[in-house]
């Protein structure tokens, strides 16, 4: 019957949901009924092949899809590969394989104004080893040791030394004798690994000793020098100017180094060079500095310290320990600076040969290493007096024709008898009696400048407060004289600011913050907290003797390349003015004349038993200074000289710390270098000496530092 269930096809959704049904239906037995259904089985639930339509096209195409997903992938990977990323692949492989090394450039040399070397180079032979044989062959280094003398433990450290390049054999020996030198090249077989090179070193024709502290040394550059310089090509291994005029004009001393590309294969083993670029020597400096006039300064001033020592102070008879010192030549008319020496100093030999840490502490406790004439301070005592003097005549708080009776004693006017500070001695026992400001400065009288330092005190509501500091700051003495040599140190001129200044720094050494009339007494002839560098003091000088301009010292002249051309020319520079006109000029300079012609002079004795030349044809002008220190220490002493008064070509300054009296232990320093000039008169600059070096590449002018 139509739509009767017994009608509904077997796989039909009615029979598989009824077939359960009737299989679990109470009233089956156990026979089958004609009409009941089959059990279900898994084929019943499952379709037949003859009922599903085969595709197979549909599998094709995943697998097809899958494995051109592969292929994209592929591809694209080789487009970055090659395409964008080949560059950085090709330095990859590079660094796998190549390996860049550095060949040294040549220093450029270090002239003086004539032409005349102050610092060459000196090919050397340096013996190294290969660490790579080191390693396969390590008996190699027992035999290095016994025929250099080195120890085995000094060779491994020399290997290990991260300085050197590790792609280079290790130098173990410089300056090797000729003897050892030939013994290898003899027996190669013998020393596996050990190679024989020429180098280059800093040589001194002078001995070493000229100018040392002018001149500096080179050394290794350490990290924190590399990491100062960044982009300028440094390695490990460079050598770099440390003090001085190596230091200074460092980038163009130092060249252009050289490279040389080396394959390796994957252990490391040098296979052989790829390409070599030849290095380019470093240009050479020509300086201002004489070579005569500096050696016979160096002698001047070391023979005069050591003579100092073994010479009791007439006043105490103590031994003055003069415990340093420095001495200056500079041409007042353009700031060149003709010679400077620097007591205690060094032999600049010492960093080519080698030197122990031992001997290396020794002279650094010393301060051998320091340049005293740019690096010391010093109280200037009574050579500050031309600079009160100068304010003097400028405000016309006190003509330079008045007179004031110099009674050895200066009593503050208005004082409260015993406070401490009202009464101010002069430093000879004996006033100098009427004196007007020229003979003030002919006899140095304190009592003179005591008196000046009190009026500008009361007065200041008129002058204002420190009149004299800003005399002294237009002379540059509390600021850099910008002298193109390296850590300059500023001076300083005492004022109730520089008070507050250094106790702020100082507590304990600088107790005291107030300013009083005394302050401004002693201030007023170079004592108190005023200390100032020797190099500012003769720039002072220099500035007062040419009228009024002051010039920045300069040691260098010139730049030059190997083909004698000029890199740069240094010309001269004019950082301020002092208003000098006559009637403040002529008093000082007469004053100034008088130390060394009128026989009352402070260096009257001393000039006149030393000079070998008329003083009439020369005459020279000066000041002395006795600047006192801490108690129970022997003065500074000081002498600044210029000549010949009409038209000063030299400005000459000495200075001596705890030296004792100024007139005995500065001035004949002076007066010896006078002879020197007079005899030997400084020629003019030579800017195409005679030199026989490889092309250098032309540089840019250096940037000096500034106050």
């Amino acid at each position: 019957m139509k739509g009767s269930w017994r009608s509904r096809p077997t796989g039909s959704w009615f029979s598989r949901v009824w077939r359960p049904w009737v299989s679990l239906s109470p009233f089956r037995g156990r026979g089958r009924s004609i009409n009941e259904p089959k059990p279900v089985g898994i084929r019943d639930l499952v379709a037949s092949p003859d009922e599903v339509r085969i595709r197979p096209e549909r599998r094709w195409r995943v697998i097809g899809a899958f494995f051109l997903l592969l292929f994209l992938i592929l591809v694209g990977r080789l487009f970055t590969l090659q395409i964008l990323d080949y560059k950085s692949s090709v330095q990859a492989v590079d660094l796998n394989s190549l390996r860049p090394t550095t060949i040294p450039a040549s220093r450029g040399l270090i002239l003086d104004r004539n032409g005349m070397p102050l610092v060459t180079n000196v090919t050397t032979v340096e013996i190294r080893l290969s660490r790579a044989e080191a390693a396969l062959y390590p008996p190699i280094k027992g035999a290095l040791a016994s025929l250099t003398g080195l120890s085995v433990k000094q060779i491994n450290s020399d290997l290990d030394n991260l300085q050197y390049d590790p792609y280079q054999p290790a130098p173990i020996l410089s300056n090797a004798p000729a003897s050892e030198v030939e013994f290898i090249q003899l027996h190669p077989k013998e020393f596996p690994g050990v190679s024989v090179l020429d180098v280059s070193a800093r040589s001194y024709p002078n001995g070493g000793n000229v100018g040392s502290q002018i001149l500096g040394y080179v050394g290794p550059i350490t990290e924190a020098e590399i990491k100062a310089n960044p982009n300028k090509g440094y390695q490990t291994d460079s050598t770099i100017g440390k003090t001085g005029i190596e230091s200074f004009y460092e980038q163009y001393l130092r060249g252009h180094d050289g490279t040389s590309t080396l394959e390796v294969n994957a252990y490391g083993d040098i296979l052989g060079s790829v390409h070599t670029t030849a290095p380019k020597v470093g240009d050479s400096v020509v300086l201002n500095i004489d070579t005569g006039l500096q050696k016979a300064l160096d002698g001047y001033l070391a023979s005069d310290i050591l003579h100092v020592r073994k010479t009791p102070d007439p006043t105490n008879g103590v031994l003055p320990p003069a415990i340093n010192g420095a001495a200056i030549v500079i041409d007042p008319n353009n700031g060149d600076v003709l010679a400077m020496s620097s007591y205690p100093s060094y032999n600049l030999n010492s960093f080519v040969n080698g030197l122990s840490n031992t001997v290396f502490h020794q002279l650094l406790g010393e301060g051998a290493f320091n340049n005293y004439a740019i690096q010391g301070l010093y109280t200037p005592g009574s050579t500050f007096k031309m600079i009160s003097a100068t304010a003097e005549l400028q405000t016309g708080i006190f003509p330079a024709s008045q007179t004031v009776d110099d009674t050895g004693t200066f009593t503050v006017p208005g004082c409260l008898e015993g406070n401490h500070g009202c009464v101010f001695h002069d430093d000879e026992s004996v006033g100098a009696g009427r004196i007007d400001l020229p003979m003030a400065l002919t006899v140095s009288s304190d009592y003179y400048f005591y008196n000046l330092g009190y009026l500008f005190w009361a007065q200041q509501s008129k002058y204002g407060q420190t009149p004299i500091q800003n005399v002294a700051s237009e002379y540059g003495l509390d600021n850099y004289t910008n002298i193109d040599l390296p850590n300059e140190t500023e001076g300083r001129v005492d004022s109730p600011t520089v008070r507050k200044m250094l106790h702020a720094e100082a507590p304990k050494a600088f107790p005291n913050v107030s300013w009083y009339t005394g302050d401004n007494i002693e201030m007023a002839f170079g004592q108190g907290s005023t200390a100032i560098t020797p190099i500012a003091l003769a720039n002072a000088y220099a500035t007062f003797a040419n009228g009024g301009k002051r010039y920045e010292p300069e040691v260098a002249a010139a730049i030059i390349n190997a083909h004698n051309h000029v890199v740069v020319r240094y010309q001269p520079r004019i950082l301020g003015h002092v208003d000098l006109p006559a009637s403040v000029r002529d008093p000082i300079l007469q004053g100034l004349e008088g130390v060394v012609e009128n026989p009352r002079g402070t260096a009257y004795g001393t000039f006149h038993s030393i000079v070998n030349f008329s003083l009439t044809s020369f005459p020279i002008a000066g000041k002395t200074g006795t600047a006192s220190n801490e108690a129970h220490e022997e003065p500074n002493s000081w002498f600044v000289g210029f000549g010949p008064v009409s038209k000063p070509k030299y400005v000459v300054l000495c200075v001596i710390a705890q030296g004792g009296y100024g007139a005995d232990a500065a001035a004949p320093v002076v007066a010896e270098a006078f002879n020197y000039l007079v005899a030997h008169p400084i020629k003019p600059i030579s800017l195409k000496p005679n030199l026989s070096v490889p092309v250098a590449k032309k540089a840019v002018k250096t940037t000096k530092k500034s106050g």
